[in-house]
């Protein structure tokens, strides 16, 4: 066997390494549509494979993302279409492609890596860490939707998916940093990969709708994107699916909530991704008829450089201590570092000095963005606490005024 070698895919490769991946997943799409798509798709990431010899062992690509993080944002390769040959598992392909993903993201500044995990075994031996979850809420719209406030009194409008770019794309952006965790939208993106006219895990429901809250010459207050299913027995009621819901107030989401829980011929409202503090789970007056039905990880963050990633996100609190990080992949990353940090500032420098708490850099990983409590990883023995108190203070340093949230899955 030659020794695996891993170099970019070029264009010339990307149909082979489409059904590659189209193996692994046990899927080859019949519609020409769809594989033009995943093909543009593939062509406008950076991708990596593993060569044995000619053939192609292993492919993935990287979606070329800008994220947002505490106080900014930062460019954030996003990693998609992993796969692995059956001839070659076991034989380091996966490791020897996200090595070489670290190496690039380390010359060329971007010190932060993100997936969705569809394994999250595999990652986590990786460094990722679940940085984000969702929250998968059902609620019974048999009846009017009780709420504990009053929803805004704005008029609501239908708005065109095809000017979603246009109508939405301003006000996303101008609330996108109020989260971390959610990845800056072109056109193509909002065209293609959110709007497109057949839901992909669900070809049963109907095209993309978008209500928006405030008059059409008036500033946009919020909207919400869903989709519709009808039911064969008329004795059944449809069910509305929500893929997203942003607005500025609690009662202008209110107002978003009251619509889609009216919608004629429906029984049942979905929403399988919203930030575990959304406040319809405070706001909804009977928990029986608005359920939180599941959570799950969902964005999955590396720190490829761990320095450079801390100094750059914002700090919510004064802390000054030393941590000791351990990173087998990226060594690095490795050693005893002193942090401090204020609201104004924010140093990371190797230092003897003894650690005040030791950490895996996957860990890390999952409370850099302020969703995740160290006191809790403390607590499940997974973070070594030398220093009383020092948990506490790197939380209040952490923590963010909403939790980190996306439902941009790639």
């Amino acid at each position: 066997m030659s020794e695996l070698q891993f170099r970019d895919v070029p264009e010339s490769d990307v149909d082979r390494a489409l059904e590659l991946w189209w193996l692994v997943f046990h899927d080859r799409p019949d519609e020409k549509e769809k594989r033009a798509y995943h093909r543009a798709m593939v062509l406008r990431c950076d991708r990596v494979g593993a060569y044995d010899g000619e053939a192609l062992a292993g492919f993935l690509v990287a979606h070329r993302f800008t994220l947002s993080v505490p106080g900014g944002e930062l460019p954030c390769p996003g990693l998609t279409f992993v796969s692995v040959a059956p001839t070659h598992r076991r034989r380091g392909v996966l490791s020897g492609m996200i090595a070489e993903v670290f190496r690039r993201c380390a010359g060329h500044g971007r010190p932060i890596v993100a997936l969705w995990a569809s394994e999250a075994a595999i990652y986590g031996r990786f460094g990722f860490g679940a940085a984000t979850y969702g929250t998968s809420v059902e609620i019974n719209s048999t009846r009017p939707l009780a709420l504990r406030i009053e929803a805004d009194r704005r008029p609501l409008r239908l708005i065109d998916p095809g000017d979603a770019p246009d109508e939405l794309g301003p006000y996303y952006e101008a609330t996108r940093t109020r989260r971390a965790g959610r990845i800056a939208r072109d056109t193509r993106r909002w065209r293609g990969e959110w709007l497109p006219e057949t839901d992909e895990d669900d070809e049963e429901l109907g095209p993309p709708r978008i209500v928006g809250l405030g008059a059409a010459d008036e500033p946009l207050a919020g909207y919400a994107v869903y989709r519709t299913r009808r039911e064969d027995d008329p004795a059944r009621p449809g069910t509305v699916q929500v893929a997203e819901l942003e607005a500025d107030t609690p009662a202008a989401e209110a107002a978003l909530w009251n619509y889609l829980a009216g919608i004629d011929l429906t029984g049942t409202v979905r929403a399988w991704g919203l930030a575990p503090d959304d406040p319809l789970l405070l706001f909804a007056t009977d928990r029986d008829q608005v359920k939180a039905v599941a959570e799950f990880p969902a964005l999955w963050i590396r720190l490829v450089d761990v320095g450079a990633a801390l100094t750059a996100r914002s700090w919510a609190a004064e802390a000054a201590l030393v941590l000791e990080v351990r990173d087998d992949r990226i060594p690095a990353n490795a050693g005893r570092f002193r942090l401090t940090t204020s609201p104004h500032a924010c140093t990371y420098e190797p230092t003897p000095a003894p650690a005040d708490l030791t950490l895996d850099v996957r860990d890390l990983a999952a409370c850099y963005l302020g969703g995740t409590e160290v006191r809790r990883l403390v607590l499940a023995g997974l973070v070594t606490e030398h220093t009383a108190g020092a948990a506490a203070a790197l939380d209040a340093a952490l923590r963010t005024t909403e939790l980190p949230h996306t439902v941009d899955e790639f």
